[in-house]
């Protein structure tokens, strides 16, 4: 082999290897610069007394809440915002502290999944790059409506009625049979609907997004893994949105739902190749539906 070829060849080694690391480097560099920021802007709650003040039976609930949603969002693709939202309504949160929580937590969860998925193999990038700004433009909007428009009360019944709708959607996937693969068209609106519901509702990316690519036949491994890669960028673009335009309220909702979905996320990466999808997925949309019936009562 001549020298030009063989620096060719190092070259395109090189350039790969420096797109292989991006993949991981940008998410840790927005998350250290998201826990500088929040640390900066709220250090009484970052104390040491503000965190021991915060360790109860309350922040326990939270934390499990955040393993349980994580290991469900990361070996089906989906139910994360769906599952914790759910849970957290039920206990009666507030929507718009509920949505935030979920929102500022997917931040370092989705980050934690997209470098895990990554490490396990599990990402198509044409895809992810398809999904990427549709997604986080619809988010955004969301967001911002949900943060400064809307009455995050008046719309608490309707996000549990969206939240039921959801766990159908789910099911219904779960039961489908023979599965014929199809081309999936117009990826960007069904992203930018996606990340929009996401943010209003508190969940929808995974259900709408997973499932629908599902639903036409794509890959399971590569299709979960692509999804939440792209869920880190939807789930940051929203987080931040929520932050600017309607503050952060709930701390002990927001850092239970984050260290359990971080230590649950490589967890879910592992396992997203051996659970059985189909009871799992039907047990996930039976327990929302009784967290959103339940919800629905307290409020009727």
């Amino acid at each position: 082999m001549s020298k030009e070829l063989k620096t060719i060849t190092i070259n395109e080694k090189s350039e790969t290897t420096f797109k292989e690391r991006l993949w991981v480097v940008i998410p840790v560099v927005l998350l250290v610069g998201l826990i500088s920021t929040l640390v900066y802007n709220h250090h009484a709650e970052f104390s040491w007394n503000g965190l021991i003040a915060g360790f109860n039976q309350e922040f326990l609930i939270f934390f499990c809440i955040g393993v349980f949603a994580q290991l469900v969002d990361g070996t089906l693709g989906m139910g994360y915002g769906a599952t914790s939202t759910s849970f957290l309504l039920a206990y009666g949160i507030p929507p718009a502290i509920s949505s935030t929580g979920v929102h500022v937590a997917e931040m370092f969860t989705t980050g934690a999944s997209a470098i895990s998925h990554h490490r396990f193999g599990n990402i198509n990038k044409k895809l992810v790059r398809h999904l990427l700004i549709p997604g986080v433009l619809g988010s955004i909007a969301g967001a911002y409506l949900l943060s400064d428009v809307i009455d995050g009360d008046a719309i608490k019944p309707f996000i549990a009625v969206y939240m039921i709708g959801l766990a159908i959607i789910i099911i219904r996937k779960a039961m489908q049979k023979n599965i014929i693969k199809k081309k999936t068209k117009r990826l960007n609106i069904l992203a930018s609907f996606g990340g929009f519901m996401d943010a209003v509702g508190g969940g929808g990316w995974g259900p709408i997004v997973t499932s629908t690519l599902l639903g036409r036949g794509r890959n399971p491994r590569y299709t979960i893994g692509s999804v939440n890669a792209a869920e880190f960028a939807v789930a940051f673009a929203s987080g931040v949105t929520f932050m600017l335009f309607g503050g952060i309220q709930g701390w002990q909702v927001i850092i239970g739902l984050i260290l359990g979905g971080v230590i649950a996320a490589p967890i879910a990466a592992i396992l997203v190749n051996k659970i059985k999808r189909k009871p799992m997925m039907i047990l996930v949309g039976i327990l929302i539906i009784i967290l959103s019936l339940k919800t629905l009562s307290k409020l009727l």
